[in-house]
This record gives structure tokens, C-alpha cells and sequence, in this order.
């Protein structure tokens, strides 16, 4: 869907209060709008515009305690609690790293931003969030019902841009990148594939070489890469928890990437939805959007890192998944061991096929 002002804000707003249930996502699909569009559309109405730029806004967010902190894409909504800390600025990169909030930030995708408060049957639920250009949701901070408001409402005080704007000027949405491959390249990629001391390193080498990571691994094969049946992420994360491997979880979109590091106690499955539902961390992955599946290792100074990686049919990256190390514990052998029981999508390619 490309970005539109097709409908006026009143308009919106006799949306939102004909369907008070509804997800404000699920709702701007359905009205061919974007996400920032119906935040927008309320503002004076308990929103308000603020500077969504992260200088701004995140040294702030330590002072609100404990809270939610949100970063999703089309098929994954990775959500954890707990308190914005160490914040490291960059012009390109910016960072939150401690124990539970852990994200990587790009701020030239922080454009639109809004304190909201949404009235609900337990309480008024307050937030921050923050959109891209396009009206894209990039990053959310979802205080509990119970928090007290004072520090959001300081934030929305110090923030306030004084728009009061109920429309917004929005950018056509960047389409996906799809697969790049240069297949005459390929033994230069795997050449320097060996010598990669970081997984940094991983997107400069491909980037060198006019490939992209989907293109990679689809021309690279053993003993770097292989491909997995789709089906075998939900065997992957359903096994990784029944076993306490602790992992780490990248979920992200153009503006932020968030990690959850971590076991995975409480899996449940609903319809299409894989689902971790623990008391810090949640996880909701549209499992039948993966496309495509890979078992990727890269050499690094401190050993291979070996991830689960997921696309959608377009070549959208939906997820990594990695072992955990710390200095306490190694999860990666163990993660090695799940990953390599997992069917291979040659393997479910054959199965599939008609018995003569």
C-alpha cells in the first residue's frame, strides 16, 4: 500500500470511534491509510506531536521506569519490558544497551513522533511512538496502565513541537530490496567470506560485491549456508525452548532493530501466530510469511556465529535468530546441535513430491 491522505481526519476519527476495538494497524489497512495517519488524525485529542528525533527523545526515558518497549515489521512484533539505559548518540547508528532494552537505531528514519493516550476498559494507555516517512510504525514505548504519568507527561511537555497538524505530508513507501546476486562473484564472496572476522563485516562485503544478503546466501551454499524448510522455524524456536537454550532475537524494520537476549519459557501457537509469551519478552511471528529460511555461519574472532535468519516472499528480512554467549555460559553448541537436526528445504521439497 503507498502512502495516502485519501481520507480527511474527521473522516478517520468516525473510524476510530465506530471501531474502538480495533488495532489502529489492522484499521489503517482496512482504510487504505497508514498507522500515522489515525495517530495524526487525533492530535488535540490526546495526542500530541513531539520531536521523534532519538537525542531527544531517549536520554529522557530512563525516568519512566519499567516499560514496553516495541519494534515490529509486517510479520514480526518483538515487545520487551524493562528501563531505557545507556544510551549511546550516533549520526548513523545510535544504540540503547543493557540488560533487557537492547536496540539499534537509525535515526534518519525518526520522523513523525506522538505522546498518546488511549482511553481503555482498564485505564488510559500512554505511549510514545514514532514513525517513518512513510507513516510506518519504527519504534513504540508502551508505559503499564498503572505507571505513574507524571514523567511520560514531562516528556510530552519538553518534547512538543506545537503542530497541531491532523494531517500528515507522507513519503511513497521504499518497496523492498529484493534478492541481489552476482553469481560470476562467487568465489570472490566466498573467499572473503573465510576472512570475515565480524558479522558487521558481512553487509560491507556484500555491499562491495553489488549483492545483497538474500543474494548471498542464495548462491553461496556449503559450507556457509544452507537452506532450511520454512516449516522448520517453528520446530527451531518450539525446540530451543523446550530444551532452556538461551538465544538472541533480532526483529526489526528500516528504523530499529530490537534483541531480545534470553531463554524462551511459554510457546504458544494461534493460527498463523508463533508466539513467546513470557513476563519480560513477547514474540509474535506470522509463521506462514516465511518464504524462505537459512542456516548462515560466519567466522568471528570469537568463533562462528551460526543464526536462523527468515524472509518473506518478497525477501524481506522477518528475523535472525542466534545462540547466546556470555561470559558465564555458551548456548551455541546447543543452538549448533537444533539447527543442524532441522529439515533441509531440499528435504521438504522431496517429501512433498507425488509417490508414482
Amino acid at each position: 500500500m503507498e502512502a495516502t491522505a485519501a481520507k480527511e481526519p474527521q473522516d478517520l476519527l468516525r473510524a476510530l470511534e465506530e471501531n474502538p476495538k480495533a488495532r489502529p494497524r489492522d484499521l489503517a489497512a482496512q482504510l487504505g491509510v497508514t498507522e500515522a495517519d489515525l495517530v495524526a488524525a487525533r492530535v488535540g485529542q490526546g495526542v500530541t506531536r513531539i520531536d521523534a528525533s532519538p537525542d531527544a527523545l531517549m536520554p529522557l526515558l530512563g525516568g519512566l521506569g519499567p516499560v514496553m518497549a516495541l519494534t515490529r515489521n509486517e510479520s514480526a512484533v518483538s515487545e520487551k519490558t524493562g528501563v531505557y539505559d545507556n544510551y549511546h548518540s550516533g549520526d548513523h547508528a545510535a544504540m540503547v544497551l543493557n540488560g533487557a532494552i537492547d536496540l539499534r537505531i537509525f535515526p534518519k528514519y525518526w520522523v513523525h513522533g506522538f505522546a498518546v493516550e488511549v482511553e481503555t476498559d482498564n485505564g488510559v494507555r500512554r505511549s510514545l511512538q514514532v514513525f517513518d516517512a512513510a507513516g510506518d510504525a519504527v519504534h513504540k514505548v508502551i508505559l503499564p496502565l498503572d505507571a505513574d504519568p507524571s514523567g511520560w507527561q514531562s516528556i510530552r511537555t519538553a518534547l512538543a513541537t506545537g503542530d497541531a497538524s491532523q494531517a500528515l505530508s507522507l513519503e511513497p513507501r521504499a518497496p523492498v530490496e529484493g534478492p541481489k546476486s552476482e553469481p560470476a562473484k562467487r568465489d570472490i564472496l566466498l573467499k572473503e567470506w573465510e576472512r570475515l572476522t565480524d558479522t558487521h563485516q558481512f553487509l560491507r562485503l556484500t555491499a562491495k560485491l553489488r549483492m545483497n544478503r538474500l543474494g548471498a546466501y542464495r548462491i553461496a551454499g556449503a559450507p556457509w549456508v544452507r537452506a532450511l524448510a520454512p516449516s522448520a522455524l517453528d520446530t527451531a524456536l518450539e525446540t530451543l525452548s523446550a530444551q532452556g537454550v538461551e538465544v538472541m532475537i533480532f526483529v526489526g524494520n528500516r528504523g530499529c532493530i530490537q534483541i531480545h537476549s534470553g531463554p524462551m519459557h511459554t510457546m504458544k501457537k494461534m493460527g498463523p501466530w508463533q508466539n513467546v509469551l513470557d513476563p519480560d519478552f513477547n514474540l509474535h511471528l506470522r509463521s506462514d510469511h516465511v518464504a524462505e529460511l537459512w542456516a548462515v555461519e560466519k567466522p568471528t574472532r570469537r568463533g562462528p556465529a551460526l543464526s536462523l535468519e527468515g524472509f518473506d516472499k518478497d525477501g524481506a528480512l522477518i528475523l535472525q535468530v542466534f545462540g547466546k554467549r556470555t561470559d558465564e555460559a555458551d548456548h551455541r553448541p546447543a543452538f549448533a546441535e537444533v539447527v543442524a537436526g532441522l529439515n533441509s528445504a531440499e528435504d521438504a521439497d522431496q517429501k512433498k513430491e507425488p509417490v508414482a
